[in-house]
């Protein structure tokens, strides 16, 4: 019998497989899905997730760097305020990240089963899913996870749905940084993923088509204007996803499946990854119920700071305030992002 199932074969349960292996630990990730999968994703891995996958053995990947975050005013191409991280982020295709991952998990030696975890039976000493038996069970399917569903451990969300649509642009990045325009439907996400192209992301409470958001972005509109659309625009969402407790019996919940709030500060992939490897190493300690403090020690800023700039994104008078202020104090803009994407909590 192996010590851990992982349902999902996602970044966080890659993460989860590549730390078991390292921890020694028998392990099998079932996934439905070939390598690479695609995602609606911002793409911006902040230095913390770079951090968290070096320690996997994740390293190289290919993409584009950025120094740190660029505010802009919608309307007024003017109105801006950065922000650096100590160390640069990378910019990278969802696919890449996918894939490095995945060729991270095989030199670890995972095993990988194709296949669909729906149904979970736990009994008193071990979890059984899809045919198979393991002492644990890690649930890292996803923003819509299924398990999570079965194990009705749901919260009804707090705030209005939101939604994402992403697509790519043949256009050179005009900016060293990640940029965010703050608009009156949402935010648009420039993230530059190579040296010829970027992607553009929007969050907005109602969703809708990619080139009908765009007009409410005018700043970004011009920037693009005429480039060569590289992908196909591709959604996601709602995001609000609330989590009564991420330990039932001998199932562990992890990644976005875990509980999520909002991509606004790009910390999916480092909490993911952070989240998964926090439940395998409590499992190696044989202590799966400190996983939850665990988590909430992991996850308390993102979901503090995420609500705050909800709230801002929400009043449409904060967003200039707010990006003057962070002009005028550079190092409080520094500051927000360390406590967020910019370093590796332990």
């Amino acid at each position: 019998m192996r010590d851990i199932l992982i349902a999902g074969g996602g970044p966080a349960g890659l993460a989860a497989g590549i730390r078991a292996a390292q921890l020694g630990l028998d392990c099998a990730i079932i996934e439905p899905k070939p390598a690479p999968i695609d995602k609606a994703c911002g793409e911006g891995l902040m230095p913390a997730a770079l951090e968290r996958l070096e320690a996997l053995g994740v390293r190289d990947i290919d993409g584009h760097p950025f120094a740190g975050i660029r505010y802009v005013d919608a309307y007024d191409p003017a109105r801006t305020a950065t922000g650096d991280f100590a160390r640069p982020g990378l910019g990278v295709r969802r696919t890449e990240l996918h894939r490095r991952l995945s060729q991270a998990a095989d030199r670890a030696g995972v095993e990988r089963i194709q296949g669909h975890v729906d149904q979970v039976d736990q009994r008193a000493s071990h979890v059984s899913a899809a045919g198979h038996l393991a002492r644990y069970l890690i649930a890292a399917d996803g923003l819509h996870s299924q398990i999570r569903r079965q194990l009705d451990v749901a919260l009804e969300p707090r705030r209005p749905s939101r939604f994402g649509v992403r697509r790519h642009f043949r256009r050179p990045p005009w900016c060293d940084r990640v940029e965010v325009h703050w608009g009156s439907r949402g935010e648009a996400y420039v993230t530059p993923v190579g040296p010829e192209t970027v992607g553009v992301a929007f969050l907005v409470p109602d969703g809708g088509r990619f080139d009908e958001l765009l007009d409410h972005f005018p700043v970004l509109a011009a920037r693009i204007h005429g480039a060569e659309s590289v992908s196909k625009a591709r959604g996601g969402g709602p995001f609000e996803q609330r989590v009564e407790r991420r330990v039932v019996g001998r199932v562990l919940l992890v990644g976005d499946a875990a509980g999520y709030l909002d991509p606004l500060t790009g910390e999916g992939v480092a909490l993911g990854v952070a989240t998964a490897c926090a439940a395998v190493e409590a499992i190696a300690a044989d202590a799966p119920h400190a996983y939850e403090r665990r988590y909430r020690s992991l996850t308390r800023e993102y979901y503090w700071m995420t609500g705050l700039l909800l709230e801002i994104s929400r009043r449409r008078w904060l967003h200039g305030t707010m990006i003057d202020m962070l002009d005028r104090v550079p190092p409080l803009f520094d500051g927000c992002l360390a406590l967020l994407g910019g370093r590796a909590r332990n």
